[in-house]
């Protein structure tokens, strides 16, 4: 399973190469997000693994009686299963993190709202986490949880489903839009997009303006959440723009939330209210 690991983020790295080779990360990076790009990335090296060891701790504590208890259940029905669970925490916790933008205390927005801030679509966006973010990620609890019950082999499957899709959906290609034209295949197309996630309906859920809607689209993969809860839009081309109107939070904060906090300004109260209004 190590190296079907290896071999999802070799393939990210191409598609980001691609990308780079291709244009797509020219001229899009403003003032800061290169240094909130690096302070990420050192973040995902050091706070991931401790999160990784504080939710194995977490389960193994809570449930020691139950370790490998569902060691013989088959792959072919855990694996499904664990997706299914692990995306339908993730699209509560993410619509959460959105409605909560406009909240008093708006907590898991300003942890979330780091990935966000980028006003370009690329795969860069994938690193663009605030590390407090890994104590959040439901994949991460609901995978702790698998692994204590034995069905680790199952957990490392959605982990990497999720870690492929996501670079899938967060890239700079849009080959969806042709097929989302094309008169006999793209009424098909939409209505897989009512199951599963295309670039264009996370890219949607990056942008505002015109076909940008950052409070529909929280799933990862199985957009048949977004579609039951009444939260899916599936976009006819690009959004307008991709990042958060008005005025960004300093790059600071928005690596160290909560640690580093400033008085938002008007503009970003404004833009907050923006971003966690529903239609």
């Amino acid at each position: 399973m190590e190296r079907y690991f290896i071999l999802v983020t070799l393939g990210t790295l191409v598609l980001m190469a691609a990308e780079i080779l291709a244009g797509r990360h020219k001229s899009v990076y403003k003032k800061g997000d290169f240094l909130l790009l690096a302070g990420c990335l050192v973040g995902r090296g050091l706070v991931a693994p401790a999160a990784t060891i504080l939710v194995m701790g977490f389960w193994a504590l809570l449930l020691p009686q139950y370790k490998g208890a569902l060691h013989n259940a088959p792959f072919w029905l855990a694996f499904p299963l664990l997706l299914m669970l692990s995306e339908f925490c993730f699209y509560w916790v993410h619509r959460w993190s959105h409605t909560n933008a406009a909240a008093r205390l708006p907590v898991l927005w300003k942890i979330h709202r780091t990935h966000h801030s980028g006003r370009h679509m690329n795969t860069s966006l994938l690193f663009r986490l605030n590390p407090f973010w890994y104590f959040i990620i439901p994949a991460a609890w609901v995978g702790g949880l698998a692994i204590q019950l034995g069905l680790g082999t199952s957990a490392a499957a959605v982990s990497l489903v999720l870690m492929g899709w996501n670079a899938i959906t967060h890239s700079n290609f849009r080959w969806d839009d042709a097929i989302r034209q094309h008169r006999l295949f793209g009424p098909l197309f939409n209505a897989a997009e009512h199951i599963i996630v295309s670039p264009g309906i996370h890219h949607t859920h990056h942008g505002y303006g015109r076909d940008g809607a950052s409070y529909r689209n929280f799933a990862i993969v199985l957009s048949f959440y977004d579609w039951v809860f009444g939260t899916l839009h599936i976009p006819s081309g690009r959004p307008f723009r991709y990042g958060l109107p008005g005025e960004d939070a300093h790059w600071v904060e928005q690596l160290l939330y909560p640690l580093v906090r400033a008085k938002p300004s008007r503009a970003q109260t404004s833009a907050r209210k923006d971003v966690g209004a529903t239609p």
